[in-house]
């Protein structure tokens, strides 16, 4: 298996840290290393539990890099404090929820963190964005070319969750992958290797305005379709 670990983490309570494990979801599991590059933002309270949101980014070999959300519990880290420019390691995994938008479902992915450790420095960008999905294809694969020639191929995965939740994330493959990938059927199951990327676009919002978003997707290095 791609990355196998058991969650641990320290949660404060009444000035203590208290050590606690639970077993991680082996078929969506994210690693990555990054910049913090904003401060939190209050996302909602599950049972008196706050969850906040804050962007790290990601190196890639080719010194841009990806803006990743990261979706984080009250209880990991101290949110009142701001930890701009600083190095972490996140385990999690990568998650989806649909949001009302503008008269439409609106898919929101972002890094639920399970674990987090604050580094010294960053390592080899190859390992600084690492996930696997073991998942089914819940959409016909949309295989096209680019305009110079390149074989692209675009996937929804639904990574199933406990007590009958699934998470739908977008794929994209390249290449060998990108034919492979375009004869995959729905209901198909099937497994990814590949690292979170983000890409900017603009949205139009009327005959008038635009507003620019952000998509998120994984960018497959490997998968196999299973029997």
């Amino acid at each position: 298996m791609y990355m196998k670990y058991e969650k641990r983490y320290f949660v404060k309570k009444k000035g203590e840290q208290i050590f606690m494990t639970d077993k991680v979801l082996e078929n969506n599991q994210v690693s990555i290393v990054g910049e913090i590059a904003s401060e939190f933002t209050f996302s909602h309270e599950v049972f008196g539990e706050g969850f906040y949101v804050v962007d790290v980014l990601v190196k890639r070999l080719s010194e841009s890099a990806d803006r990743i959300p990261l979706m984080v519990s009250e209880r990991l880290i101290d949110v009142n404090e701001s930890f701009e420019g600083k190095n972490v390691l996140v385990v999690g995994q990568f998650r989806s929820y649909n949001r009302h938008d503008e008269k439409k479902n609106r898919l929101v992915l972002s890094v639920f963190v399970r674990e987090v450790t604050f580094v010294a420095e960053e390592p080899d960008s190859v390992k600084a964005n690492q996930i696997f999905l073991d998942g089914y294809i819940c959409k016909p694969p949309v295989y096209r070319k680019t305009p110079l020639g390149r074989e692209i191929a675009d996937l929804l995965i639904a990574v199933n969750r406990p007590y009958g939740k699934s998470d739908y994330i977008p794929c994209i493959c390249w290449g060998r992958n990108a034919r492979f990938a375009s004869a995959f059927e729905v209901g198909g199951h099937v497994q990814v290797w590949g690292r979170i990327q983000s890409r900017e676009y603009m949205k139009k919002i009327n005959e008038f305005e635009s507003e620019n978003r952000v998509a998120y997707e994984i960018s497959v290095n490997k998968l196999e379709y299973i029997e």
